[in-house]
């Protein structure tokens, strides 16, 4: 049997889908059939990936929705299903990271923020799209965009390293819980990728040296390098592929010393 990678017939909501790594999902799925809704806390960022894409000859709706509020939530379903009837995948990448020092430094608004839209919002758009996937008895596709901070310890990044392996263990348990409705639930946990998200540490010479000392490859990561992983986890081709965290980092975390 021949496996075509596509998402052709499918509806995905991508969030974060302003820029850097959502961008890039954002237009790689349309490049492979999907029709996009691209959601962003400011519609400006969203509705110029929405225009390339149409542009390029995709199906492409841009939607401003803050994540961490559940009643933007609700108002991006009713958008979606309004112009396209269905959901068939969503990816969570929107994100924040407010507070970079240790962890005992932080603040309370910015840890608070940091769960609001990194775990809150993951959970609640998640939750409503796979109650949309029950109510069709579809099966459908969900990914969680981490980070490989969630696998270890997370010097300088601490607050946004919880939220991450909350992350992975939401994904662990809402694909075991979701498995018999047909709804695949998968991570993704990049390492160090070039994007404005990433300059505090891109930008920092010392940190930006040891992570490439510390990666097989020698280079950093580029968004365009995480759109595969993503298609593959929303595609039919991963039909048997649940719970899985999927390490896209240029080989950082095979360091142990």
């Amino acid at each position: 049997m021949k496996t075509s990678i596509h998402l052709e017939g499918k509806v995905a909501i991508i969030t974060g889908a302003s820029r850097g790594i959502g961008e890039a999902i954002a237009e790689g799925f349309a490049a492979h059939g999907a029709r996009v809704v691209v959601a962003s806390r400011k519609l400006d960022g969203v509705s110029a990936v929405a225009e390339r894409i149409q542009a390029a000859g995709g199906e492409a709706l841009a939607v401003a929705c803050h994540t961490g509020k559940s009643e933007q939530i609700d108002a991006l379903m009713e958008a979606t299903l309004q112009r396209f009837g269905k959901i068939d995948v969503l990816v969570n990448n929107a994100a924040t990271n407010p507070h970079f020092g240790p962890m005992l430094t932080a603040d309370d608004g910015a840890y608070h923020k940091t769960f609001e839209v990194n775990l809150k919002g993951y959970f609640d758009t998640a939750r409503a799209v796979a109650r949309h996937l029950q109510q069709r008895n579809a099966p459908g596709s969900i990914v969680n965009v981490a980070s490989v901070v969630a696998l270890g310890a997370a010097p300088l990044q601490g607050v946004y390293g919880m939220t991450k392996a909350a992350v992975l263990s939401m994904t662990q348990t809402l694909a075991y819980e979701l498995g018999s409705s047909g709804i695949r639930v998968n991570a993704i946990a990049p390492g160090l990728i070039r994007t404005r998200f990433s300059s505090a540490l891109v930008d920092d010479p010392e940190i930006h040296q040891r992570v490439l000392s510390r990666t097989p490859l020698g280079r950093l990561g580029t968004p365009e390098e995480i759109v595969g992983g993503a298609l593959f986890l929303a595609s039919d081709a991963a039909s048997f592929v649940t719970g899985h965290t999927l390490v896209m980092d240029g080989g950082l975390t095979l360091a142990t010393l």
